[in-house]
């Protein structure tokens, strides 16, 4: 796109949309965050936050909190849509979630606004392990999940901002749906050790129960509705359905997508698992 409106990026603070954010300022490119804890105030659960937030953006970057799969996300992100589309917005990226059914309403929501949309189904984060809930357990030394030995195609935040960053500026995305993942398979025990290799300390991961692993984080106090969502991310997601590569990074880019092994080396540089 070549004007130099603002682009609305919502989630600016988190793992996917501050990297956008950050791309889109050393571009010199304008650009508004919307989240509840920085920017402009926008919250999913107050439609009045929503309208301020969109004023004179031409492009958004839609990222859903908590999840696509939450109770009432595909008529939020629709109701966003139509309203960012009726105030002059012509283009909605959104960032989907790899394998969730529930998550296809809130494209489907997108697009049927009349926007210049494009999706983009990410799997499962790398930084999960290091900005994410899994953090805390890998400098206990221990991850305790409900996971077995189905692979997942782990994918680079940087890899999604970079194609969400295209998609937003640049023409030739519009109407294309990007399978996001990494370059090959691992298993969650794959993942850990590479982690424990590049930081070189002692972390295992324990297999748990889905009933379990529910009961220990409502004793810890995260919310039912938390734990629910990353029950279902755990079980019902990873039950094989994303057991394979998509080729989203190398159609969006031209490039092949970053690998865990360099994501884990490349984080375990700064420090952040160091205790």
């Amino acid at each position: 796109m070549s004007d130099h409106t603002p682009t609305l990026v919502l989630g600016g603070t988190g793992k996917t949309g501050s990297r956008v954010v950050r791309r889109l300022t050393e571009r010199h490119l304008p650009v508004r965050i919307g989240s509840r804890s920085g920017g402009i105030p926008f919250d999913w659960e107050n439609p009045a936050t929503w309208a301020p937030a969109l004023q004179d953006a031409r492009a958004v970057y839609v990222s859903y909190y908590p999840d696509l799969a939450a109770p009432g996300a595909p008529e939020a992100v629709g109701s966003f849509a139509e309203l960012a589309v009726s105030l002059g917005a012509r283009r909605l990226v959104l960032l989907s979630g790899r394998g969730e059914e529930e998550a296809k309403a809130a494209e489907d929501a997108v697009r049927a606004s009349g926007a210049e949309w494009t999706i983009l189904r990410a799997s499962w984060f790398a930084q999960n392990f290091s900005e994410g809930h899994l953090l805390d357990p890998v400098l206990s030394g221990q991850v305790v999940l409900p996971v077995g030995q189905v692979p997942e195609p782990f994918v680079d935040a940087e890899d999604i901002a970079d194609v969400a960053t295209a998609a937003l500026t640049e023409d030739g995305h519009v109407g294309e749906v990007y399978e996001l993942t990494g370059p090959r398979l691992l298993t969650f025990a794959d993942a850990v050790a590479a982690i424990a290799e590049a930081s070189g300390r002692e972390v295992t991961l324990t297999g748990i129960s889905a009933e379990d692993y529910a009961a220990a984080l409502l004793a810890e106090g995260v919310p039912s509705e938390v734990v629910g969502l990353l029950t279902y991310l755990f079980t019902t997601v990873l039950d094989g359905r994303n057991a394979h590569l998509g080729d989203g990074v190398r159609r969006a880019l031209g490039r092949r997508p970053r690998d865990f092994a360099d994501y884990a080396r490349a984080t375990a540089a700064t420090g952040v698992w160091n205790t």
